[in-house]
């Protein structure tokens, strides 16, 4: 190679480490660190580092971490698609007219082609245990009992809270994959209780496109959530799927009418006002209404919300859905974009004092920032979301945090829109999005 031009790529990832000032060695901790890992070989890395710039190798299992690492995509980095967000698009663009059978029939070719996609890739990570897993569901995997696939969806959700998106996105599709095939050959007893599995998995892996930004996939992903609730009979979980559909909608992904309306069509399910679920659904109305600037409309919705709700919600498949800082974040929501900082401050408190999911933190201080712009403290305001949105790590980026960070903007009257700490808000939101949210 010494006498060749390196590849475009080799350059690229050259170029890109150096405008950064990273030496290898630090490119080689910023790679672990984009893809989970929290202990590595920085040497030997760095050595590897060495060889792909100078375009002997293709950095097949760590393409995805330096997409990460450099916030932009495979695709542009390197010049070749990302195969896991090709399988994950397969997964989640069925045509809503396809029938049972048809999912099925489809199966076999869609696990192989995502086999390929992924040994192709490298794997879905370096150690290859996702590959395995694979070829287990292919050739030998074993049935698991309800108790089991209830326990993958408690994992999935604690993946959720405390891993990065894309970790959460590739580990649920496996289980999806060996739950589909469960689901072709199961007997009839036992469809509820599996559907009722396939529904709490599809939520969570929902909600993981919804952060990365991949809303058109998101959508699909919820239409199967809701029609394996329905499946199941059970309506409890049925409720839920629509009220965090609709929750997750709030970011971006739907316009707020069509939150509403999805409000309204689970409402009509539910038992009636005093039942948990009418109550739940007042709160994600209420943070919709506080979007189009109907804040004593969405104060009302969060009395009921609050009072109603109760300390815990229903049993569902994924017992540990609930938390007990949710309600206190609708409050600093609300009376945040209200600008009522003695409320909100009260409830960010609460939240804070949960130490939960990190989205939630992140999202909460962003409510403060809402109400300090909403109280008229236009550069203060601005600039603690910037302050937010920088350091967060790039693995916990999410689109859920970088919609909260545009509310903060939008607060911002549009004759103040010129000054410089709300441009450097803009450009700081531009910076920290999701890579993937500009694919889709």
């Amino acid at each position: 190679m010494s006498d060749q031009q390196p590849p475009k790529w080799a350059l690229r990832i050259w170029a890109e480490r150096e405008r950064r000032g990273w030496s290898k060695h630090e490119m080689a901790r910023q790679l672990m660190r984009a893809a989970g890992l929290s202990y590595g070989n920085v040497v030997n890395l760095a050595r590897q580092i060495y060889d792909w710039e100078k375009g002997k190798h293709f950095p097949r299992d760590w393409s995805r971490a330096y997409a990460t690492a450099f916030d932009t995509t495979v695709e542009k980095l390197f010049g070749v698609p990302d195969p896991i967000q090709r399988a994950v698009d397969l997964a989640g663009t069925l045509e809503d007219s396809a029938t049972s059978d048809d999912w099925y029939d489809m199966e076999r070719r869609r696990l192989l082609e995502l086999l390929a996609l992924s040994l192709g890739a490298g794997g879905l990570a370096s150690s290859g245990e996702p590959i395995r897993q694979l070829l287990d569901i292919v050739l030998m995997s074993e049935d698991r009992s309800a108790e089991d696939w209830e326990l993958a969806c408690v994992d999935h959700l604690h993946a959720l809270r405390t891993r990065p998106p894309i970790q959460v996105r590739d580990g649920l599709l496996i289980d999806l994959l060996a739950l589909q095939r469960q689901l072709k050959k199961a007997d009839t007893k036992d469809l509820p209780d599996l559907n009722r599995s396939a529904a709490g998995l599809s939520l969570i892996l929902a909600n993981a496109l919804t952060r990365l930004g991949n809303h058109a996939a998101a959508i699909h992903w919820w239409r199967t959530a809701k029609a394996a609730a329905d499946a199941s009979g059970d309506l409890n979980l049925r409720l839920l799927i629509r009220a965090e559909e609709a929750g997750c909608a709030l970011y971006g992904q739907r316009d707020i009418s069509t939150v509403l309306a999805l409000v309204d069509k689970a409402r009509a399910l539910a038992s009636g006002p005093s039942s948990y679920w009418y109550a739940d659904l007042a709160g994600t109305r209420a943070k919709a209404l506080t979007l189009l600037g109907r804040h004593d409309e969405a104060k009302q919705e969060l009395r009921t919300y609050v009072t109603h709700a109760g300390n815990e919600g229903p049993s569902t498949v994924i017992p540990t859905i609930w938390c007990p800082d949710q309600t206190h974040f609708a409050e600093s929501w609300v009376y945040a974009a209200a600008g009522d900082e003695a409320k909100a401050d009260a409830a960010r408190t609460q939240v804070l004092a949960y130490n939960g999911d990190y989205q939630y933190l992140a999202n909460v201080h962003l409510h403060e920032a809402i109400c300090t712009v909403a109280q008229g403290g236009i550069d203060r305001g601005t600039q603690q979301a910037t302050a937010i949105l920088d350091a967060l790590p790039t693995t916990h980026r999410s689109a859920m945090i970088t919609e909260t960070g545009k509310i903060v903007l939008r607060t911002v009257p549009f004759d103040q829109r010129d000054r410089p700490a709300v441009q450097d808000l803009r450009a700081t939101l531009t910076a920290t999005a999701p890579h993937t949210t500009a694919l889709h």
